[in-house]
């Protein structure tokens, strides 16, 4: 196992070219290890600071049999450098960021849900929620290439069908530092009152809107506030939070891929969203068919 460079204060990142700086706009998350076996205390650091990182939570050497898989996967799809180590994940020369595909996960990455799946997740998430969880059969899974980033946006534009009791489970397959481009929270938007009753209010497969809020840390942090934070990640990390918390990540700038999941998990007695539940969930079928509004126009009418 590599060690990871700490950040200290000046540590710089970057999101779609937009430099960040520990210490002035981006700090690190804070670690729930220390309470992990109290879920009273769990609730409330949840309730208080919209997020849970548990360092370690998986065995590390099932995350790193199921980064495996998916290597194999971008192998047999020609994605992968030819000659280099498979274990490095280095990107050809003319391959982009890419999602493996709802089918893939069932049929060709068993080790994937056997970590997503496992006792122990489930088992965690029904202490947690106070009854029975189930979890979404449908697995986001994303190799994301060099200068790939994810804008800022809530999942419950994707997702809001169902229960609004749904969390976001993202974990990383391998060690992921922060020039890979990790997960990315802007601290604070859970409580964007105007922002939840506008954009968070919208379906992209009705509404049809771009699903991203924006794509410029700065203009989001000037216009709301918050505080923006991420870390490094190693395998067996993941990170907690709900349907109001935006985030992206921040951009990859090295030349091998960085890959992870976000999964979903909720109370199986409360309404699931049925885009995502089932053998063949039917997922989007409106979004990006035909004319999408573009954001920049919603936000201006919604005054956000």
């Amino acid at each position: 196992m590599k060690l990871l460079k700490p950040i200290g204060p000046g540590t710089s990142v970057e999101m779609n070219e937009h430099v960040l700086e520990f210490g002035k706009n981006i700090r690190e998350f804070r670690s729930s290890n220390d309470i992990l076996e109290d879920f009273d205390a769990l609730r409330a650091r949840y309730a208080a600071d919209g997020y849970l990182l548990i360092r370690g939570f998986h065995d590390r050497q099932p995350v790193l049999d199921a980064r495996l898989e998916l290597l194999r996967e971008l192998q047999d799809r020609g994605m992968l450098k030819p000659g280099a180590p498979l274990e490095d994940g280095e990107i050809a020369a003319d391959a982009k960021s890419t999602m493996f595909e709802h089918e893939v996960t069932y049929d060709r990455l068993p080790a994937v849900l056997n970590v997503v799946n496992s006792d122990r997740v489930m088992k965690f998430f029904s202490e947690f929620l106070q009854g029975p969880a189930m979890t979404f059969d449908f697995k986001w899974l994303r190799a994301t290439g060099p200068s790939g980033f994810a804008g800022l946006h809530y999942d419950r534009v994707y997702m809001g069908r169902g229960t609004q009791n749904l969390h976001t489970c993202w974990m990383p397959y391998g060690d992921v530092p922060l020039e890979m481009g990790p997960l990315l929270l802007l601290l604070g938007s859970q409580d964007f009152e105007k922002v939840k009753a506008s954009y968070g209010k919208m379906d992209v497969d009705i509404d049809k809107v771009q699903g991203s809020f924006s794509e410029d840390p700065f203009e989001v942090m000037e216009k709301h506030g918050g505080q923006f934070a991420s870390t490094n990640f190693q395998a067996g990390d993941i990170i907690i939070f709900g349907m109001f918390m935006m985030h992206g990540s921040l951009s990859n700038t090295t030349s091998r891929y960085r890959l992870s999941s976000d999964t979903r998990y909720q109370l199986a007695s409360e309404p699931a969203d049925d885009r995502w539940i089932g053998k063949n969930p039917k997922q989007h079928y409106g979004w990006k068919t035909g004319k999408l509004v573009d954001m920049n126009t919603a936000r201006n009418e919604w005054g956000v």
